[in-house]
């Protein structure tokens, strides 16, 4: 069926359609597009996609219906259903004055379906070989296949292991071909790398500590001592798959990442191709912080999967937990969005999974499952069917389950021949002890009960080790009265949806454990149970059986609205349209903001053709040691005494040696700090924000002397103090012209909640009525007084510095670099004064020459003979004596005539912010490593 955008365009709320042109980005002041709507918020966007898909399964329910199969979905003979446009092509497709294509077609859904790349550890099929170049394929079975058996509204890419080593070219030549037909890509892994990643560092590290099962605690340090070749077999996988990845993407692909096994490969992605769609969903639990920080590892998996641009969880929890991780680990600031580094937010968001329930509904007419219910229904006559469908696993619960049932059949005799529990356990690495050990203990326990309450004509538990077809377990499914779920702790668990799905009829109960994910989306109408309490499974497993029909319908009715309509299509609908193609461009927007990194072979080409610089350079985080914060817990220390890197020591000499170029070491820090490291060079320092100035040959001289008054620092003091007693490895600091609280090193979430306490504790009390700014570092509080910023005393600094050399020539390339404060941002923009502050770097224009230089000119000029104070000022007498009112007009007119020394062309000026990407500068250097480059490559073009 072809639709032209004038049909989509009956949609209801079809003027929010529209909102963005075909170039994608709604207008702003910079582009010369105001004209444009504003961008649609991600609530608007969800209601006009749902809308989009209530349309688009209208269409499709027009059509003839397809026979059910149960062969692979991703079969080319099944993909029949709906099809998906990006944002991108939706948007373009339904605006009202384009119903054709560039080429003068009409658009068809069926031909715009938008690419999706599934990155799972194992691919939907297993492999059987039957000779040199013959395989032949089989469903597999899982959490993650089952769910994304109903996702058939992309064109949709499997990419993963087959599950075979496969050592010979043919033999990958002939399993690729096969794969190929069913739309599935392979990942080809040696029998080594899948030891070591696989069943090591997946199975023996990340999936127990994900299900708070915690670390191997037998033959502790064999393990210890093979976790790093583990942790190298993970990222050696990850980067096989990354391959496999870029080998078939294709430009506009979304890729889908799922699961602990690939929680390197967004980062490998990444690296490869910084715009490419990255999602990444986890199907287990994320344990909370305090489970997850004992991997050693926690680093490097952390940052890997904050390179997606939308990360996905089964609950809130879970997403709540990874945030914590983030924040208390990494020290990054969690938002409601996610997390947020430098600038670059990472989505985080919880997509509860469903699935195909639609397939489970039309099964049950099929006539093999009809005569399976039959079946069933005369074996079990006359008694209650409880049922349980696990993964023989250590997290799903069915010891505690039997043991429950048990306990129920010891206090109420009268059900002993009435209920019987069908328990289906599919065996899993069976070759593992742990597994073996379990297996044991379910089957001694199966024993004994069915030996104590069983006769020769029935027993009361009904135990297979081995799965059920589809046909087979959708009729057991059917006829059930009491389902039950028992998870020590599980991602999901669908098993409780497909139950639900299969009961329109018959409206069984769900007992359900609290620890399972699926409680979150079916616990109003399920029977929730703390699996670890015996007495209390046992309670509802009576409760459940003695329901009134009433209430029963009440609650399988809740919850089989909900499955219907959270369906598997629904889930990944809502991952990839809905949420990581709008998060891909609201990245784009804020990334319009972030400055562009600085073009360094520019900066030095232009540096080399100028006669006369000035650079100024920012101390701590520019030109100091890295304090690692992460690795290491010793660095408050190393931190207290700040140092210049040693590799910054002869680049720095060369420059301050330099006849054509000034520089100027500004910052927050106290005089004796910038003495101490600086002394021996031939270079300006200015300490506190520039209220102190001095040539290193000269002595320390105040810029702003009317700014000096310190009567506020003891009251705002003793809250510091109050505050630092209260806040452990927080610390205060006392400097001459303001007053700093740091709780850098202290807990993340509690040094917020002290931070946020001390600030209102200074707004209502010592400073509500004084001249002072509170400036509100990352991790810090700093008290100062009004006006006392950066950019405020450049311009003073900037006319000494033009009095004291005696400069003739003007001034025609500035540099200036540092890891600011956003209070002291002002001080980039002092020498473009004719843009606004808010301006995204990116997007600044180019001044022509001229203009630029006269209005640098003319507002230096105004500036400094405004505030300009030299040395001989500061050391005369302050009573207005005919001498010295002559010497301080002099002095002034000798300032008038230094700012006009300033001589910039447009491409002449650079702005750097050093570890911050979002600044209010022209450009960014990601670390003080990057600035060793650039004073490097300066020092040797003088």
């Amino acid at each position: 069926m072809s639709i032209s955008s004038q049909e989509i365009c009956i949609l209801p709320n079809n003027n929010n359609l529209a909102l963005l042109q075909t170039n994608g980005m709604p207008g702003n002041l910079y582009n010369n597009c105001s004209n444009l709507p504003a961008t649609p918020t991600r609530l608007e966007r969800r209601l006009r996609d749902r809308e989009l898909r209530k349309y688009s399964k209208c269409l499709n329910d027009c059509e003839a219906e397809l026979p059910l199969s149960t062969q692979d979905c991703f079969s080319p003979d099944l993909e029949t259903s709906t099809c998906w446009f990006n944002d991108e092509e939706l948007l373009e497709t339904v605006s009202a004055s384009r119903s054709l294509n560039d080429d003068g077609e009409r658009l068809d859904f069926r031909t715009s379906k938008q690419r999706l790349l599934v990155v799972a550890n194992r691919l939907p099929v297993s492999a059987v070989r039957h000779g040199e170049d013959s395989w032949q394929l089989e469903m597999s079975v899982g959490g993650l296949v089952t769910a994304l058996l109903g996702v058939k509204e992309f064109d949709t890419r499997w990419i993963g292991w087959a599950g075979v080593n496969v050592p010979d070219e043919i033999g990958q030549k002939a399993l690729a071909k096969a794969l190929d037909e069913k739309r599935c890509i392979p990942v080809f892994l040696d029998e080594e790398v899948v030891h070591q990643y696989y069943n090591g560092y997946c199975n023996n590290i990340l999936w127990p500590l994900f299900h708070y099962i915690g670390l191997p605690q037998e033959d502790h340090l064999a393990t210890t001592r093979s976790f790093q070749s583990q942790f190298d077999a993970y990222k050696k996988a990850n980067q096989l798959f990354a391959d496999v990845v870029n080998e078939h993407y294709e430009e506009g692909d979304v890729v889908w990442c799922h699961d602990y096994h690939l929680m390197f490969l967004p980062k490998c992605l990444k690296e490869r191709n910084s715009k490419m769609k990255v999602g990444w969903f986890l199907h287990t639990p994320f344990p909370s912080s305090e489970i997850h920080r004992m991997l050693p590892s926690r680093l490097e998996l952390l940052r890997s999967v904050l390179a997606a641009d939308l990360v996905g969880f089964h609950t809130y929890d879970y997403a709540r937990h990874f945030v914590s991780a983030c924040t208390r680990i990494l020290e990054l600031e969690g938002t409601p969005e996610g997390v947020e580094d430098q600038g670059k937010l990472t989505r985080i968001a919880a997509f509860p999974v469903g699935i195909d329930s639609e397939r489970f509904i039309k099964a049950l007419e099929l006539p093999d499952v009809q005569y399976h219910m039959k079946v069933l229904k005369q074996r079990f006559a006359g008694r209650k069917v409880m049922l349980g469908v696990d993964r023989l696993d250590m997290i799903k619960g069915i010891p505690q389950k039997l043991l429950a049932f048990e306990k129920f059949l010891e206090e109420n005799p009268n059900w002993r021949n009435k209920v019987v529990l069908l328990q289906i356990a599919v065996p899993t690495r069976t070759d593992v002890p742990e597994y073996q050990k379990l297996t044991s203990q379910v089957h001694e326990i199966v024993g004994r009960i069915n030996g104590r309450f069983g006769s020769l004509t029935a027993v009361p538990i009904h135990h297979l080790d081995r799965s059920l077809d589809f046909h087979e377990l959708c009729a057991l499914y059917a006829v059930t009265d009491v389902a039950l779920v028992t998870s020590l702790r599980d991602g999901m668990n669908l098993v409780s949806y497909e139950y639900v799905a299969c009961q329109e009829s018959k409206k069984g109960v769900l007992i359900l454990s609290e620890f399972a994910g699926a409680a979150q989306s079916l616990g109003a109408g399920a029977i929730l149970v703390n699996p670890w309490n015996v007495t209390e499974v046992a309670s509802s497993i009576g409760y459940a059986l003695n329901m009134p029909a009433d209430e029963r319908e009440k609650r399988h009715h809740h919850n089989f609205k909900h499955v219907i309509s959270h369906t598997a299509q629904e889930w990944a609908a809502t991952f990839v349209r809905c949420e990581l193609n709008v998060t891909i461009v609201e990245a784009q927007l804020r990334t319009r903001q972030i400055p562009p990194p600085l073009p360094i072979e520019v900066a030095v080409d232009r540096y080399s053709c100028s006669n006369n610089r000035l650079l100024i350079l920012g101390f701590n985080a520019t030109l100091t040691e890295p304090v690692d914060t992460l690795g290491r817990k010793d660095s408050q220390i190393n931190e207290w005494e700040p140092k210049l890197r040693p590799d910054l020591r002869e680049p720095l000499r060369k420059l301050c040696d330099d006849p054509k170029t000034t520089v100027l070491v500004l910052s927050g820090s106290p005089r004796n700090v910038l003495d101490d490291n600086f002394s021996d060079y031939n270079l300006w320092l200015a300490a506190e924000n520039g209220m102190f100035l001095r040539v290193t040959t000269g002595d320390w001289m105040t810029t702003m002397p009317e700014n000096l008054s310190m009567e506020w620092v003891d009251s705002v003091k003793n809250v510091f103090e109050y505050f630092t007693d209260r806040t452990p490895r927080s610390q205060f600091e006392v400097r001459e012209t303001s007053l700093i609280w740091n709780y850098k090193y202290s807990d993340v979430e509690f040094g917020r909640l002290q931070a946020r306490d001390l600030l209102q504790h200074l707004w209502t009390g010592p400073i509500s009525n004084a001249s002072l700014d509170v400036v509100q570092g990352r991790r810090s509080v700093e008290v100062r007084p009004v006006a006392v910023t950066k950019g405020a005393a450049i311009d003073r600094i900037l006319g000494e510095i033009v009095h004291n050399k005696g400069m003739k020539v003007p001034i025609d390339y500035v540099l200036c670099i540092g890891h600011f404060l956003t209070k002291d941002e002002d001080i980039y923009t002092f020498f473009e004064p004719e843009l606004p502050s808010e301006v995204p770097a990116s997007v600044r224009p180019q001044v022509p020459t001229q203009v630029r230089t006269s209005i640098v000119g003319s507002r230096a000029a105004l500036l400094m003979k405004q505030n300009s104070m030299s040395a001989v000022e500061q050391n005369k007498s302050y009573s207005i004596d005919g001498d010295t009112l002559h010497s301080m007009v002099t002095d002034r007119i000798s300032f008038q005539e230094g700012s006009s020394m300033l001589d910039l062309q447009a491409n002449d000026y650079f702005s750097c912010s050093v570890a911050r990407k979002r600044a209010n500068s022209r450009y960014r250097l990601q670390s003080s490593d990057e600035v060793v480059t650039l004073l490097r490559e300066l020092a040797d073009h003088r």
